[in-house]
């Protein structure tokens, strides 16, 4: 089976990233941060040993492909794939963050990174840095902005300040879908980075009181 490249729409996979993770989010907030915590332990468990060994047994990699074909990447053939680096990310969340920054940092990944995707291959024009577009940064930022300014509403967060907390939100999602950290897959670098950013915030202008 023919894998996808990232300059490929990819429609299943975005489909798939953003059915998981807001899951992920339901789960969460549903069961909370213990339970959680062993079910993305368990998932671990299975697929991070899988992504490594099937690197150096061709008839496993073979099957994972034909498996997971559907929802993997070119480049992840022959490396760790991208749902490896959600749950790694995801478990950094649980350990380290509070509730609000965690639900988030996974919808700004959840909406925010496949929307910046989508319009940057479709209509990107502008290239800002390596292969990422200006329209699709734009589109991540107004993204995250509306998903922090619906969240902070409905939570009673920062609500005095909305119309400064919301865009700012907005730019930490852009800003961590813009820039790469060394070769790191995105579905580890942006939900850190962005719980870092959204932490900042919150210390800045009150969201934790």
């Amino acid at each position: 089976m023919p894998l996808r490249s990232k300059s490929d729409l990819h429609l299943a996979r975005k489909i798939w990233h953003l059915v998981g993770i807001i899951g992920m989010v339901l789960i969460y907030n549903y069961f909370g941060t213990r339970q959680t915590w062993f079910l993305l332990a368990g998932l671990s468990a299975f697929f991070l040993p899988l992504d490594l060994l099937r690197q150096s047994r061709p008839g496993l990699n073979h099957v994972t492909i034909r498996l997971f074909g559907p929802i993997m990447r070119k480049h992840e053939s022959n490396a760790l794939s991208g749902l490896s680096y959600l749950l790694i990310g995801a478990m950094i969340l649980l350990a380290f963050f509070p509730r609000h920054i965690i639900n988030l940092s996974l919808l700004f990944l959840a909406i925010g990174d496949p929307l910046a995707s989508y319009v940057g291959i479709r209509f990107g024009r502008d290239r800002i840095l390596g292969n990422k577009t200006l329209q699709g940064t734009l589109a991540a930022f107004f993204a995250c902005a509306a998903i922090a300014g619906v969240y902070y509403y409905v939570n009673g967060i920062m609500t005095e300040r909305l119309l400064i907390v919301a865009p700012v939100s907005g730019l930490i999602g852009a800003a961590t879908e813009l820039i790469p950290i060394w070769k790191l897959d995105d579905n580890l670098t942006c939900p850190v980075l962005s719980a870092v950013g959204l932490t900042a915030l919150f210390y800045l202008y009150g969201g934790f009181t």
